[in-house]
């Protein structure tokens, strides 16, 4: 059965990669890249309050990151501020209050995850959620590099700007609580900025951007997972990823700068 949940993890993982890519592309083309390392912080006083009242981690998370994503939405079309702006503040107060109630023994497991099995209705929750980001971005592709180019023409066309925005700052939270449990607060948002980072070097259209972005996290993860199995197995799973991630963005600069 361990062997099984295990599969399990290694699975969702997987999936998690393949979200993350398809989000930190758009999150790069819509200068908020730097956003996922700052929005994952927003569910560290919703893991915090799960240690400390012993519910699942993953649902105070949920909360915190729900809430945190319709309060930086809702600031930012009230006051007119630019995204980062909002977020910034959201984050400050998140990482605040997650400091002060996060118990110490819970401190490192709360910021860099920990890979451990998975139940099988576990999987299945992730697979939904996954697909439930997939579905999105795939569908509202269209609209969201209209409003890249010209947010105007987007409007005109029928495209609900504020809906839009919404549902990608959603499907940016969703794609980091998939993430959470073994990647942590600290490092979940660092699968949506590198490879999409890397890919923005190597391909040379919207589509293609798509899919070598997602290409590159599913490698980091896959590379990060045989490296923490069979040779890094003291170390948290989430950093080692991190770590297979700056490499091959190292890798794509050396290959485009014809070293």
């Amino acid at each position: 059965m361990a062997a099984l949940g295990e599969a399990y993890s290694t699975a969702l993982a997987l999936l998690f990669a393949l979200a993350a890519g398809l989000v930190g592309s758009f999150a790069l083309l819509n200068r908020m890249i730097l956003a996922g390392d700052v929005v994952s912080h927003i569910a560290l006083p919703g893991l915090a309050l799960a240690f400390l009242l012993q519910f699942n981690p993953l649902l105070g998370g949920a909360a915190t990151l729900l809430l945190g994503t319709l309060l930086i939405w809702r600031l930012q079309r009230g006051t007119g501020l630019a995204i980062d702006a909002t977020i910034g503040v959201v984050f400050a107060g998140a990482v605040a209050l997650g400091a002060v109630l996060t118990p110490e023994e819970d401190l490192v497991e709360a910021l860099f995850g920990r890979f451990q099995e998975l139940s099988l209705l576990s999987l299945l929750l992730g697979v939904v959620l996954v697909a439930i980001i997939i579905a999105s971005i795939v569908h509202s592709r269209n609209g969201m590099i209209l409003n890249l180019f010209s947010p105007d023409l987007a409007a005109v066309t029928g495209v609900r700007l504020n809906r839009l925005n919404l549902q990608f700052l959603l499907m940016f939270s969703l794609t980091i609580l998939v993430g959470l449990r073994f990647m942590g607060a600290l490092l979940a948002g660092c699968l949506i900025i590198i490879p999409a980072t890397t890919a923005r070097r190597m391909a040379s259209n919207v589509s293609g951007f798509l899919v070598v972005s997602s290409c590159f996290s599913l490698i980091a993860v896959a590379i990060g997972i045989l490296l923490h199995v069979y040779v890094l197995r003291a170390a948290s799973l989430g950093p080692t990823i991190v770590l297979v991630s700056v490499g091959l963005f190292g890798l794509s600069f050396l290959r485009r700068s014809g070293l």
